[in-house]
């Protein structure tokens, strides 16, 4: 890349950074990208930096050392998160989204790239400090909200099928219990998908009693995996007890009249746990 500005060279920087979260940049590689003196580099790092926590988007963090650098770690404040979510819940509090059984219907939602943005920040931030090697979720409608996660984690998306696909190859099966229907049911995992003792954090759309998260990880103990985390998009009022412990809730779902189709949908436990 030929030398710019500095004015060229900040917008470059911010837009390299943004597209590589959680990556660990050394100095060396900016200073030759640029035909720049390191010192010159860490200079816009600052004003960068700045910008970014002013705004709420996270922050640029130094590591010392020759094997160091810079990294990228994106967050969001609590006022625009609670702002955002004030705004979802809203959208989710529409009585017609009600469909048979207490579910939502949600996929409009979630199929919006501007809402899955802010899900996935959200999701980033409150996970951002564990060492993330993989995102788990089943299919189908936790798949957007996982791609949205990963893609301010940088980390790849595991997906767990309710039914073993040939193109899988070979797959680990198990069978569990629905936590709201108490239904067996089988879920499966392709071997290939994810290493041995992987960091996972599972990412899912909407929890019951948590029997479906309950199953994932049970499943993702045939990989001697290490959770880190559960995130929910939509964490339904139900159970006095729930199969699942420590998750993190976007939304709750807390009352459903579905013979007056009215619904009222809250704030989760995003905002009550520390960050």
């Amino acid at each position: 890349m030929k030398k710019l500005r500095r004015s060229a060279r900040i917008v470059d920087l911010t837009q390299y950074f943004l597209n590589h979260p959680q990556e660990l940049i050394p100095l060396s590689f900016f200073s030759e990208r640029y035909q720049t003196a390191k010192s010159s580099i860490s200079e816009d790092i600052d004003i960068i930096h700045e910008m970014f926590v002013e705004e709420g988007i996270g922050g640029l963090y130094t590591v010392a050392g020759a094997a160091g650098g810079v990294k990228f770690i994106p967050s969001i404040s609590n006022e625009k998160a609670k702002e955002e979510l004030e705004k979802i819940c809203e959208a989710l509090s529409n009585g017609e989204r009600l469909l048979t059984g207490g579910y939502l219907y949600m996929s409009d939602i979630i199929g919006d790239p501007a809402v899955l943005r802010q899900i996935g920040r959200m999701f980033a931030s409150a996970f951002s400090q564990d060492e993330i090697d993989a995102i788990v979720t089943v299919e189908t409608k936790g798949i957007p909200l996982a791609h949205a996660t990963a893609n301010y984690l940088n980390v790849p998306v595991v997906i767990v099928r309710r039914d073993s696909k040939v193109t899988e190859g070979s797959v680990v099966t198990i069978n569990y219990i629905s936590g709201s229907t108490k239904r067996i049911q089988t879920m499966s995992l392709a071997k290939r998908s994810m290493k041995e003792g992987a960091n996972v954090l599972i990412i899912d759309d909407f929890m019951k009693a948590g029997g479906t998260i309950k199953g994932i990880i049970d499943l993702l103990n045939e990989f001697n995996a290490n959770l880190k985390g559960i995130g929910v998009f939509v964490e339904a009022e139900g159970p006095s007890e729930r199969l699942v412990e420590n998750y993190i809730s976007l939304a709750r779902l807390e009352e459903v009249n579905e013979k007056e189709k009215q619904i009222k949908v809250t704030l989760g436990n995003f905002f009550d746990k520390e960050r």
